[in-house]
């Protein structure tokens, strides 16, 4: 899984470890049952940074945060794994 931001004609990061925490993202509900990774239908819940929104669902009661999913600035969605897992990072921002 990269989460890499390209920005050089080879794709590096100019982010140091990779994650640009303050990226803008948005928090999405996906109507019950579908899995698609595209965001028609879906319902946009809270908008801030990639930071903010990973500490938000992951606050958030486990029923409540079931269908969420985060979309970050380029068309990258995080499903609740993904969110769950970057919320434990040593690096993640902690508000």
């Amino acid at each position: 899984m990269s989460m890499t931001r390209p920005t050089t004609f080879h794709g590096e990061s100019d982010v140091p470890n990779g994650i640009d925490w303050n990226d803008h993202a948005s928090i999405h509900r996906r109507p019950e049952g579908n899995k698609s990774d595209m965001f028609r239908g879906f319902q946009v819940i809270r908008d801030g940074t990639f930071a903010e929104m990973i500490r938000f669902v992951a606050s958030m009661p486990e029923e409540e945060r079931k269908d969420l999913v985060i979309q970050k600035a380029g068309d990258r969605m995080f499903e609740l794994g993904e969110i769950m897992t970057l919320s434990r990072r040593e690096d993640m921002p902690k508000g």
